[in-house]
């Protein structure tokens, strides 16, 4: 018996790592011939209401399969789907597909153990790790785009790191005394300088080829084509792609600005007062200035780069080659500094809070509806008139926002996070039908994907859209759920992939995020409304042979 594609997806959420692996010997794509020939049509049949199947199962979908001998297919059944002209007598070394528990995802492996995915191998395959190098005066918001990206890469899942090469300078000469020292004339100035590139790029060297990144932002002014052509032999030589991004800034308000709000924390300026280090810094400029040689149309023709002018009133892009550096060029393209706020807050209280399952489409408590009026007063307050109001497509959400008495608009990719099987189960619930899921979820929050529903890695990507109209506007009040408000909090905070499942987002409670020159300020205002806590912590042990009570310690109380 064999399987069709559709057919393997359906059996996905029944299989696991443990054990041996579900299917046999691929011989071709689309031809998988089964090892449990008499399972029958049970396992693609239709699905029960979730709960149903919950109580009738007893034992997780990667549970059903331990320990259980699975019979290769017989050899004739293997050689039958050989391409014509094989030769019976050629050797071979079947590879298997079997089924991750965390993820839930097909994998190769040989001999009963998973193969490394053809990403881990050391190989330079399409995505080839990439070399971002900013290019621009001082005070031209380089290093603001270079956090902005970094923080934005590393959300979506490519490891990603800045190298700020005045922070090398800075570890290297320790005590800044004045623009002297970036005078072109000044040899020993220019000296370090260079040493400091060299050491910033030896450590992307580093981190590209043996850290595992994909991505390094060099953070520094570059602004001579000779730099640049240096920087473009390095990346030659160690096989890195290069993509250029410059800002050209013409608006003397806005480096005024920029220099007051970014350049005067710095260190270099600890002991000065702030006339002496505008002076001071605006000669700066003037020793770049002379010798600065922007990209070029035509000398640049080759090179692939966008070229933001006046703070993205403009843009010029050349010659994106890959999927990195397409997203990078619609990032730019979305972000602006215009002074704004987002709201982000959950739902007012649910039924199915108050019960302490998780998902399900229920609507508010008389304490949830009661939340609602309280934010709505709470918006009055600030005084937004063009404030936007996005919820999703869930009861929950659409009630909350009725209370306000304002437009509002319907996203679908704010749903909660899909808990597939699990959907309006209680964690105890959980524990009991499917332990060793609820082991591995406590092992991996953020990689685990539910048996027919998602992961966190799922929700960030479904997430980008959100993200992206986000930095593209200006006063938004964003009304989700506990698993999206973490993700979006994780963006605008710069959180790990271990925190993001971890943050608390509490109900009746709304964070106001105002984007500050190179973060984020958050405030939280709870609107004194009592409400149930949902937010559970990670136990200490996440073994799957634990013990219902250690399962289940950091449970919240509930109903």
């Amino acid at each position: 018996m064999s399987f069709t594609v559709e057919q393997q997806k359906a059996l996905r959420p029944y299989c696991s790592l443990y054990g041996q692996p579900l299917t046999s010997t691929v011989a071709r794509p689309n031809h998988v011939t089964t090892a449990h020939p008499d399972r029958g049509e049970g396992a693609t049949g239709q699905s029960l209401h979730p709960r149903t199947a919950a109580r009738m199962k007893h034992r997780s979908p990667s549970e059903q399969h331990h320990g259980e001998k699975r019979p290769r297919a017989p050899a004739s059944a293997a050689s039958t789907s050989r391409p014509p002209g094989m030769d019976d007598n050629t050797p071979s070394n079947p590879r298997e597909l079997t089924q991750n528990p965390l993820k839930k995802i097909w994998m190769p492996c040989k001999n009963g153990l998973p193969e490394k995915h053809i990403s881990q191998r050391k190989v330079c395959m399409t995505n080839c790790p990439t070399l971002i190098v900013t290019v621009g005066l001082p005070a031209r918001g380089k290093t603001y785009i270079s956090k902005k990206l970094t923080r934005y890469l590393n959300w979506i899942g490519v490891p990603t790191r800045e190298f700020n090469v005045g922070q090398y300078r800075r570890d290297f000469v320790k005590i800044y005394k004045s623009f002297e020292f970036f005078r072109p004339d000044n040899e020993e100035g220019l000296k370090i300088r260079r040493q400091c590139a060299s050491a910033a790029l030896n450590d992307v060297r580093q981190y590209l080829t043996e850290d595992g990144g994909q991505v390094a932002v060099f953070d520094a002014t570059n602004t001579t084509r000779e730099r640049r052509e240096t920087i473009i032999q390095f990346a030659e030589q160690n096989g890195f792609k290069v993509f250029f991004v410059e800002s050209v800034c013409e608006d003397p308000d806005v480096i005024q600005e920029n220099i007051v709000q970014v350049k005067l924390s710095s260190p270099d300026y600890t002991n000065c007062n702030t006339e002496e280090a505008v002076e001071d810094f605006m000669k700066r400029i003037k020793c770049y200035e002379n010798s600065y040689e922007t990209l070029d149309e035509v000398l640049d023709r080759d090179l692939s780069y966008i070229k933001i002018m006046d703070v993205g009133q403009r843009y010029l892009v050349n010659r994106v080659l890959d999927h990195i550096q397409s997203r990078i060029v619609y990032y730019l393209m979305n972000i602006h500094i215009t002074p704004r706020s987002i709201y982000l807050c959950r739902h007012g209280e649910s039924e199915l809070n108050v019960k302490g399952c998780i998902g399900g489409d229920s609507g508010l408590t008389p304490r949830g509806k009661e939340f609602a009026k309280k934010l709505s007063q709470f918006i009055e307050t600030q005084g937004i008139s063009d404030l936007k109001v996005w919820t999703s497509q869930m009861k929950r959400t659409i009630q909350t926002a009725e209370a306000l008495s304002v437009p509002y608009e319907q996203w679908k990719v704010l749903n909660e996070i899909d808990a597939g099987v699990c959907e309006e189960m209680m964690y105890e619930e959980i524990q009991g039908h499917y332990p060793l899921e609820f082991a591995l979820r406590d092992q991996d929050k953020y990689r685990y994907r539910y048996p027919k529903g998602e992961s966190y890695e799922d929700l960030v990507q479904r997430l980008e859209p959100v993200i992206m109209e986000l930095e593209r506007q200006e006063n938004v009040l964003v009304v989700c759920h506990q698993a999206v408000m973490r993700c979006l909090l994780a963006y605008f905070l710069d959180k790990t992939a271990e925190e993001l499942p971890y943050l608390k987002c509490p109900l009746h409670t709304v964070l106001k995020l105002t984007p500050v020159a190179y973060g984020c300020k958050v405030e939280s205002i709870f609107l004194n409304v009592d409400a149930v806590n949902t937010h559970r912590e990670k136990p200490e042990n996440v073994n799957i042979h634990r013990t219902t009570e250690d399962a289940l310690h950091t449970v919240p109380p509930h109903l």
